[in-house]
């Protein structure tokens, strides 16, 4: 017995140790599987029912000008600066640091690192306090879209849970473009680009080490390492940052030495706000939008703000000033400044002053002049009487009270004498002048309703924005493009206004007005207006690209005593000219059917301008049109326009818009050249002086 128990002992640890065992870990095994995959059945459950916070973030609109620089930001809705990251354009070297020194297997974890909580916990137990985090961008992230606590078990617990559940539902891409939108630094700074803008001045697509490592370091305390309120604790904390760069490898002992002496920033720096007026009133018109992208120039707006400020300061303390600059061949904005100062309450900065209603002054004159070449009423060599005249009880008078006789029209559109452009009005018509302000794309108010002799001195309502609306289609050649300020808008062809010739004239006339001191003579096409009591100074001008438009006044419409347009705003319009651009775009040739004459070169009737109803009283021998009719619609397809008259003194002459067709004609049934398609305006001249006009369009419906 004794020696059996032994071996029965043997056998049964033998047996048991053998047969049981095996049976032992079979069950085991088996049990740990079973229990192994219930749990990671009921842990993927436990992950995937994860509510996930909103991750959809209100962010700041931002409008960017024509090469997606930022003109101007705006706050969310509680006053944090938060700018929508665009990874492609943040520094690649940025995202590769924060990634070695924040997490750097992010791009192969599933939400959590096991490796770094081990390191972070087994840190924390030899030395008896935190050295290091163990968690990850993604946990990070999974911490700031809750808003939640870092220390407490529970909440730690969370962050994993939540972790796990953005690696399943997000690209790694989306859950870093997510962190660099939420991440905080400092104050009011949500986000890398906010950051950097209010750190640095800057966007954030080429940083240097030294402001990438602070970058780094300052969402994991934001208020304790802000650089304006803590230089030591954040310059610290960069170096840290720096140091660990290097044992990365991603920076060269030099490097870091450098960047440990770059200077920190003092201050937040504000965010951009040019063109605050217009991208104000962009945005009122499309409310939801995130992204405004404008034909706006930031460096020439910038360039134009700082003049207009300056202009404004010299005129006096309460005088406002505002610009618009554009390409009159694409019809792009490039510069809009609505006031001197968005904030200054003295001036009313806050007042748009490009889109106020203002008195133009003597601004239409050109294109009352312009009219009166396609009519065939004058040329800029004829003659014109500047003399008392009484209109049914309205007697204008000259700015200067002087009557100057007989003078060239090119002479009184220079001086800008108000007798023979009420002259030339009164004979083409208020209501014909007040339509092509419309057709050329302003919108002109009247204060009386119905337009009067006055309009071309002033007399009507209309913007600075219409007005280089205006004298962008003569800068154009006559017929210009809408003006548009959005990327997005398309390029509308307005209709002509006045002819190629016309327009051309118009510009020879107008470079040939004497510059501001100091300044390039026969460069710019400009006009100058003061309005009644001096409580508007104009200058707009053009060369073969641009046009510009200057306004000064207050804009409550008081008077600036002593205010010219002239002395005010003609030295603004010809330094923004010299800060747009280092030279002047050379005007167009002249058209090939301008009429270069002088005054006694020219046809009879074009030598000296006189009313119409001068030239027609008791004179039954005036010309009348037979063909083609008035309003008619003609299809020449490219054969001669055949014309005609009957009455009148030959020999004839035909103008179509303008240009010289024909002249000399002693039939009263002749063939013309033919003006091409479209709309034109006829008319013939007698020897006699006499004239009559008719509109048709031609080959309109060939096209």
């Amino acid at each position: 017995m004794l020696s059996a128990r032994p071996f029965s002992g043997r056998f049964f640890r033998r047996r048991g140790g053998s047969g049981w065992g095996l049976w032992q870990r079979g069950f085991a095994l088996a049990l740990t599987l079973a229990v192994a995959g219930t749990g990671l059945q009921r842990f993927d459950q436990w992950v995937a029912q994860t509510v996930l916070p909103v991750t959809l973030a209100e962010t700041s609109t931002e409008v960017l000008d024509r090469d997606g620089a930022l003109l101007r930001v705006y706050p969310v809705g509680d006053g944090i600066w938060r700018m929508a990251p665009q990874l492609a354009q943040v520094d690649p070297d940025f995202i590769a640091m924060l990634i070695a020194y924040e997490d750097k297997r992010f791009l192969s974890h599933i939400g959590v690192d096991p490796l770094a909580m081990l390191r972070a916990v087994g840190q924390a137990l030899w030395h008896g306090k935190t050295i290091s985090g163990g968690s990850t961008l993604t946990m990070q992230l999974a911490r700031l879209l809750e808003d939640g606590t870092t220390g407490a078990w529970a909440g730690k617990l969370r962050q994993i849970r939540l972790a796990l559940a953005l690696e399943r539902r997000l690209s790694k891409q989306q859950i870093l473009a997510l962190y660099l939108t939420h991440a905080p630094y400092g104050g009011n700074l949500e986000g890398i680009r906010a950051a950097s803008y209010a750190w640095f001045g800057k966007a954030p697509n080429r940083l240097t080490p030294s402001q990438a490592a602070l970058l780094i370091a300052l969402p994991q305390s934001p208020e304790r390492r802000r650089p304006d309120r803590a230089a030591a604790a954040a310059a610290a904390a960069r170096d840290r940052v720096l140091a660990r760069l290097a044992q990365a490898g991603l920076l060269t002992e030099a490097q870091v030495a450098v960047a440990q002496q770059a200077p920190l920033p003092r201050r937040m720096r504000s965010f951009p706000r040019l063109a605050p007026h217009l991208s104000d009133r962009l945005l009122a018109a499309r409310p939801g939008v995130s992204r405004l992208a404008v034909t706006l120039d930031a460096q020439v707006q910038a360039k134009m703000e700082a003049l207009v400020a300056e202009a404004a300061r010299n005129a006096g303390s309460r005088v406002s000033a505002a610009l618009v600059a554009v390409d009159h061949r694409s019809g792009e904005i490039l510069a809009s400044v609505g006031s001197p100062s968005y904030e200054d309450s003295a001036r009313q900065g806050f007042v748009d002053m490009t889109q106020a209603l203002r008195s133009p002054g003597s601004t239409l004159k050109p294109l009352v002049y312009g009219l009166g070449f396609d009519s065939g009423l004058v040329h800029p060599e004829s003659l014109i009487h500047d003399g008392p005249v009484d209109f049914d009880g309205y007697a204008p008078q000259n700015f200067d009270g002087q009557f100057r006789g007989d003078l060239r029209v090119r002479e009184a559109l220079q001086l800008s004498l108000n007798i023979p452009v009420v002259r030339l009005t009164r004979e083409i018509g208020p209501a014909q002048l007040l339509a092509v302000m419309r057709r050329g794309g302003a919108a002109p108010e009247l204060p009386g309703g119905k337009p009067g002799l006055a309009i071309s001195l002033g007399g009507i309502g209309t913007s600075l924005q219409d007005l280089v609306q205006l004298y962008a289609g003569i800068a154009a050649g006559g017929q210009g493009l809408r003006l548009r300020a959005l990327q997005s808008a398309s390029s509308e062809d307005l209709p002509r206004m006045v002819s190629e010739v016309a327009a051309w004239q118009l510009g020879d006339i107008l470079r040939g007005l004497p510059p501001p001191p100091g300044a390039r003579t026969g460069v710019l096409a400009y006009k100058t207006g003061t309005s009644y009591g001096h409580r508007d100074a104009w200058a707009i001008g053009w060369d073969g690209q641009h046009v510009i438009g200057v306004w000064l006044g207050r804009a409550d419409g008081t008077p600036v005593p002593g205010a010219f347009g002239g002395d005010l705003a003609a030295p603004v319009l010809f330094e923004a000219f010299g800060r747009l651009k280092p030279e002047i775009a050379p005007p167009p040739p002249p058209p090939a059917a301008t009429l270069i004459l002088g005054a006694a070169e020219l046809p009879l009737p074009l030598r000296r301008f006189r009313p119409r109803d001068a030239v027609f009283a008791n004179n039954a021998a005036a010309p009348q049109l037979l063909f083609p009719p008035d309003g008619a619609a003609l299809a020449l397809e490219g054969a001669p326009l055949v014309v005609k008259l009957r009455g009148g003194t030959a020999p004839f002459a035909l103008l179509a818009d303008g240009r010289v067709l024909a002249k000399g004609q002693r039939h009263r049934e002749f063939e013309v050249p033919n003006p091409g398609p479209g709309f034109a305006n006829l008319v013939v001249l007698d020897s006699a002086g006499h004239s009559v006009s008719v509109g048709v369009e031609i080959d309109r419906l060939l096209h």
